[in-house]
């Protein structure tokens, strides 16, 4: 306790605590839907296309964060588009945009600015990088995200097991797909400052994928990814101000480790069973 409110006593912490808990809580909840339609992936592509551009943004003066946004949703809607083309799948596309987006900003960044410290900070996450115009562009986008979800929470749930059914019931399922890659565009910019382009899509699979370890129920299994993203995020945040490490990368370890827990208990219930 008293480590946590030593921490509270630094602005930069707070604004960090703030963005990581929205941003954990709507890429946890998305996770879920991602994961189970077999296109997780979609976060790595998103976020590539993400510092492609603010690498144009910077040169051009623009704050990075309102560039990024519209940017990503752009791209979530091409990436659609491929995904239902008979000729490129899903895989190939997030791949396709993965590799092109980086080799994009990484030709532009060379060609203007250079690798400076920012650019790094949007690569590999950094907390002390969270200004207050991130703080109050990223509580609202987050909020508008988390209630978006929840007022469409069955569609989704429809479109996630079963986009057959779901169209043959009269459901928009070419729309509820878009709402779901557009609120995964918004949440992995607002998450690229603290966890970094490299490893924002880890954010959205892994909560997912270990509630999935010892729940079954879609409902139960998005309820429980959240706990456990914001029980990782608490956790990594905590180790990082504690041994200067970055915190993106001590999230991503706490889930890791997490999941590996769970997975063990996936087993060991599997054990019993057959026992």
């Amino acid at each position: 306790m008293s480590v946590i409110l030593e921490m509270l006593s630094y602005p930069f912490l707070v604004r960090a605590l703030v963005v990581g808990v929205l941003v954990s809580l709507c890429a946890s909840l998305l996770g879920t839907s991602l994961v189970l339609k077999r296109y997780s992936m979609i976060g790595d592509g998103l976020s590539h296309v993400g510092f492609a551009a603010l690498a144009i943004a910077y040169p051009l003066g623009f704050s990075p964060l309102y560039i990024s946004i519209p940017i990503c949703v752009i791209a979530a809607f091409f990436l659609l588009q491929l995904k239902d083309s008979a000729k490129i799948k899903g895989d190939a596309a997030t791949a396709l945009m993965c590799s092109g987006a980086l080799a994009v900003g990484v030709m532009v960044i060379s060609l203007t600015t250079g690798m400076n410290t920012d650019v790094c900070n949007y690569m590999f996450g950094s907390i002390l990088a969270m200004s207050r115009s991130d703080l109050y562009i990223s509580v609202v986008l987050s909020i508008a995200v988390l209630i978006l979800y929840v007022m469409f929470f069955h569609r989704l749930f429809a479109v996630t097991f079963d986009e057959a059914f779901a169209e043959a019931t009269g459901t928009n399922v070419r729309l509820y797909n878009m709402v779901i890659a557009i609120l995964t565009a918004v949440t992995v910019v607002l998450g690229m400052r603290m966890m970094g382009t490299l490893l924002i899509s880890n954010l959205i699979v892994f909560p997912a994928l270990t509630a999935m370890r010892v729940t079954k129920k879609f409902k139960t299994t998005v309820i429980l990814s959240a706990g456990i993203a914001l029980f990782c995020f608490f956790a990594g945040l905590i180790f990082s101000y504690l041994h200067s490490v970055p915190t993106g990368a001590c999230i991503v370890v706490t889930n890791i480790i997490a999941f590996i827990l769970f997975w063990s208990v996936e087993k060991w219930k599997e054990e019993r069973t057959v026992q």
